[in-house]
């Protein structure tokens, strides 16, 4: 299963996959991604970190709660070391870039099957000195619950409380409480703190 928001190059990864695997479906945001997958129980899904409404770090980790046996390979454009680290933190199998050979991709999936890792060479290097660095805000994020996550993210795209709303099917009262609550608990006073705070910890990933 794909998981990508940029649709030409979801139609690329699908024809390179196709002669080797079957792919049982393709979405293009988080929120579709946790709908979806445990429906069509996939192998291995290839998910990228920056996706809209819920970013590929949070649907991973919810994934991994609900389909256990799924492997997760991330395929992103970010070189940023902390990222993979996170996401092998919260189960991947993979890690590659999106400038990594087509060949990688297909031996991170083999590899995945046979319950091994794989991460390209163009980030593990700088992997080392990640896991050892202080995690600053991203520490911050964990006081935070699944859904107050989900509101910041979505707040943090520039939607209005009742798109946000809309979106997680509760009322704009609810939404704003629960804003109430995330800047209470983070000593966050403005909008623009709550979309630095959500950059620094990763919970918005451009």
């Amino acid at each position: 299963m794909l998981a990508d928001d940029h649709t030409i190059l979801v139609a690329a990864f699908r024809k390179l996959l196709e002669p080797h695997f079957e792919v049982v479906g393709t979405v293009s945001d988080g929120r579709a991604l946790l709908e979806m997958a445990p429906q069509l129980k996939p192998d291995v899904i290839i998910v990228d970190i920056g996706m809209p409404l819920m970013n590929g770090l949070e649907a991973a980790s919810r994934l991994k709660e609900l389909i256990p046996a799924v492997k997760l390979i991330f395929l992103t454009m970010n070189e940023d070391p902390d990222l993979s680290v996170e996401a092998i933190r919260r189960g991947a199998s993979g890690y590659l870039l999106k400038s990594s050979a087509a060949s990688e991709l297909i031996r991170a999936i083999q590899m995945s099957l046979k319950a091994k890792s794989y991460i390209t060479p163009k980030i593990a290097r700088g992997m080392q000195r990640a896991f050892i660095n202080n995690p600053g805000p991203r520490a911050r994020a964990k006081t935070l619950t699944p859904r107050q996550r989900e509101v910041v993210q979505l707040l943090a795209e520039g939607k209005s409380m009742k798109e946000v709303a809309d979106v997680l099917n509760v009322t704009p009262r609810t939404v704003a409480f629960h804003k109430y609550r995330i800047m209470e608990v983070l000593s966050l006073k403005t909008t623009a703190d709550l979309i630095q705070f959500a950059i620094k910890s990763r919970i918005l990933v451009t």
